[in-house]
This record gives C-alpha cells, structure tokens and sequence, in this order.
C-alpha cells in the first residue's frame, strides 16, 4: 500500500542548468547518475517503496531511469509519473519525447495534474511532489526556478531533503 510516509518524490535541474548540458557520457553526469542510485538504495533499505518522478527533461529522466533499473531488483518498488499537463514533451526533440512515452509507459502510475497546459501547471506538479511524499531528493546547488520552489514547499511540508549537488 501506497502511504506518504513510504514515499520519496524528485526534484533536479533541467540540461540547461547542469554543467554538462546534455552530455550524459560526461564523467561528472555518470557519477550523478550513480549517486542517485546509491541515494534510492538506501532510502529503499530505510523503507521507501514508492517513488515519484516529475517527468521533465535532464535530472527527472535519470531519476526514473534510476527507479527502474531498483525496481528489477528490489521487490515492492512502485514509480509514479507525475506529469503536469499531456503537452509536457510537445516541444522536446522526437528523440526526448520517445525517451520520455517509453519512461512513463514503464512506470506503475501516472498522475496527470492538468488536463492541458495551464500557466500554473508546473508549480501544481512541484506542490503534489511536496504533498506526496515524506523524504524529497534533489538535485539543487541553490539556483532559482521549480526546482527551488519545489524545495521550499517539502521544507514547509515537513519532508525529508536530501540534496545532491550536480
């Protein structure tokens, strides 16, 4: 049974704000990568089972990606897409957006925030996050934007943080 208290959301920057760009053969990008797993072992063996992912481009991909490859081998783990809005990758690269379906089509749930796109839908999808869960892990070094906000919100909500910085 899905409860908050066994429940991790994600948070972490976009390509754009990560040093290495796209370059996810970086060796800076692979040691993130084996951070995050490392990170989503342990709260597994503290009792995490559920795992909520946002979706976007860049730490959110790997993050899932992470949660998938636990999921093989480790029983019990469910991972949720929380998407913001059915449009999320209508803008990304065919390439980004066959990586992104074949993510959520992989993931035990999917929570849809917004039937369309809305102004708002993001910081709606950064508030579930931090609603959701007890424990957030993120990818942050201090930059402004969602994933700050999101943050902010699990500080306010009485989360867990874990921060990695990229």
């Amino acid at each position: 049974m899905v409860t908050r208290e066994t429940t991790c959301s994600f948070t972490g920057y976009r390509p754009e704000k990560l040093p290495w760009g796209e370059d996810e053969g970086d060796p800076r990008c692979i040691a993130l990568k084996r951070k995050l797993y490392d990170v989503a072992e342990a709260l597994y063996d503290s009792g995490i089972r559920h795992f909520i992912c946002g979706m976007a481009k860049g730490c959110d991909t790997y993050f899932c990606e992470t949660v998938l490859k636990l999921r093989e081998e480790r029983a019990g783990v469910t991972l949720e897409a929380a998407v913001p809005c059915p449009q999320q990758a209508e803008r990304w690269s065919e390439r980004d957006r066959r990586r992104y379906f074949r993510l959520i089509s992989l993931c035990d749930f999917e929570t849809e925030i917004e039937k369309e796109y809305t102004p708002d839908c993001m910081a709606k999808r950064n508030r579930y996050l931090a609603e959701n869960a007890s424990v957030l892990v993120a990818v942050f070094d201090g930059k402004w934007g969602g994933t700050m906000q999101t943050v902010n919100l699990a500080g306010k909500n009485g989360l867990e943080i874990i921060e990695i910085c990229p």
